[in-house]
């Protein structure tokens, strides 16, 4: 466990305080911006989530809402019709089965589209793990694994559960910053000393 602690001593060195990139002001828009952020960065979804919330930041709003409306609003955010798809789909979905309120519990969040349970209730079941946890989790020698499942198993194991939405968000930023997926920054980068690319072995 060793290795585990000292990578989170680093990581806190580095980012005493992880806030969600995606801007939100519910739980519902952070989940309409979470479903907007796959193969987009999060600066362009946060250049157009303030139209679309302006016009439809209700489930009520959005599941009345003119899908090609939607489409239009998102698109410069790509494969703009299947996310509108979802938009439209989950936030019916919210105002059908939910009350109108985004669940929260796990179970039942997985019905829709996205994972905002640490993000919006502080509910933490697992580890999130999209591409920079995935790329970093494997450079770092926490995992051998590559399918998201099965790293975040590994992440699980290793973690106890009160780091686990630390350090999806901790390794997101390092991702976004110095571990980039093609030129990593290994010459500044802190965690070098942990990393098995260095001659650390793996965990």
């Amino acid at each position: 466990m060793q290795k585990q602690e000292n990578l989170i001593k680093e990581l806190k060195k580095l980012y005493p305080k992880t806030e969600p990139a995606l801007k939100h002001n519910s739980p519902f828009e952070m989940l309409c911006a979470v479903i907007l952020s796959a193969q987009c960065t999060d600066a362009r979804v946060n250049l157009v989530t303030p139209e679309l919330f302006r016009r439809f930041g209700t489930p009520q709003k959005m599941a009345k809402a003119k899908r090609d409306d939607i489409e239009t609003i998102i698109k410069s955010t790509g494969f703009y019709r299947a996310k509108a798809k979802s938009l439209h789909e989950s936030a019916k979905k919210i105002v059908s089965d939910f009350g109108g309120q985004v669940p929260q519990t796990m179970d039942k969040l997985l019905t829709l589209q996205g994972v905002v349970l640490g993000d919006c209730f502080d509910v933490v079941e697992g580890v999130v793990v999209d591409t920079h946890v995935k790329r970093l989790s494997f450079r770092l020698g926490l995992t051998k694994n590559t399918d998201p499942k099965k790293v975040e198993q590994d992440l699980m194991k290793l973690f106890p559960k009160k780091y686990w939405y630390y350090l999806s968000n901790a390794l997101i930023y390092h991702g976004r910053r110095v571990c980039d997926a093609r030129k990593p920054k290994c010459s500044i980068c802190t965690l070098a000393k942990l990393c098995p690319k260095n001659g650390v072995k793996n965990v």
